[in-house]
């Protein structure tokens, strides 16, 4: 690919925004020919055509897609600066932007990332959700500052990225408190006959869930499997069946839940990481959070 040609770039962007060339060209003050051409010499820079004929209208190709999500970055990022230089001051406070692997809580991240919130001067917490692998791509390309993950770095995986361990938390198994009570006694024996919510087999606490019961000699009922960790917490507050979750947060998911811990897990702990992509951590805002992490996973 050839050197990108910024230009370029905004008249593309302009017209994926506008819907056309003819409204683009209105906005630019530029012919329709004129902006075509420009946007030609776009294509032929990256190597692949960004938009596709649709009838009378265009409509981004698979590379328009993601070249669009870089633009809107980087004009965004422009008109920040453009802020920032014309008052004279920060127009933002700096950001934070973290990935958060979907299988870990969500009142554990909020607990490991609320330590950023109480930095002079601000930082401004920006928090992106989804699969492992897919944060660490982003991670690689400096569009996330930190990934919150419920296990360490995939070996094999060629990303340049460094484990911090951010401390543990016991996993106690969950209902909400009508069905508890059927289940409260005899714990974990009376798992063996209960509907239980479980997360999904990319989790790492499924996998070792899994070699508990085997330990213990049975087979599950699994009535619900979710890789999200609050919509498995939902189905729980229905009465769905019985779920584990973080010990540290017990509290918050009686509260919230109406929820009853049935029992905890000898000897199961999960364990939180941050991840970032250098070795020695510099942004204020990371710092703050592997500073307090484990403190603030103390129930």
């Amino acid at each position: 690919m050839q050197h990108l040609n910024y230009h370029h770039l905004l008249y593309f962007w302009t017209v994926a925004r506008e819907g056309s060339v003819t409204a683009a060209s209105r906005r630019l003050h530029l012919t329709p020919q004129t902006l075509s051409g420009q946007i030609k010499l776009l294509e032929a820079s990256i190597g692949e055509p960004l938009f596709h004929r649709a009838g009378r209208g265009l409509v981004l190709s698979e590379t328009g897609l993601l070249v669009k999500q870089y633009a809107d970055d980087i004009f965004a990022l422009g008109a920040e600066l453009t802020r920032s230089i014309t008052d004279g001051i920060a127009a933002t406070p700096p950001t934070l932007t973290v990935g958060i692997v979907d299988s870990i809580a969500k009142l554990i991240a909020f607990r490991l990332l609320r330590p950023a919130l109480g930095q002079t001067p601000p930082v401004r917490v920006v928090c992106r959700e989804g699969k492992l692998e897919t944060l660490l791509a982003e991670l690689a390309v400096h569009r996330i500052d930190l990934v919150l993950s419920d296990r360490p770095i995939p070996q094999g995986l060629a990303i340049r990225a460094y484990n911090h361990p951010l401390g543990e938390s016991e996993i106690s198994f969950f209902a909400a408190r009508p069905l508890a009570r059927r289940y409260v006694r005899n714990f974990p024996a009376c798992l063996r006959d209960a509907p239980l919510l479980l997360p999904g087999h990319s989790s790492a606490l499924r996998l070792r869930l899994e070699d508990w019961f085997e330990r213990l000699g049975f087979r599950p009922q699994v009535v619900v499997e979710c890789d999200d960790s609050a919509l498995l917490k939902a189905f729980g507050e229905a009465g769905a069946g019985l779920f584990p979750a973080p010990s540290a947060i017990e509290r918050e998911i009686e509260d919230m839940y109406g929820a009853q811990s049935v029992g905890r897990v000898e000897g199961l702990v999960e364990r939180y990481y941050g991840i970032s992509a250098e070795r020695r951590l510099r942004h204020p805002g990371v710092l703050r959070v592997t500073e307090y992490a484990s403190e603030r996973l103390k129930p």
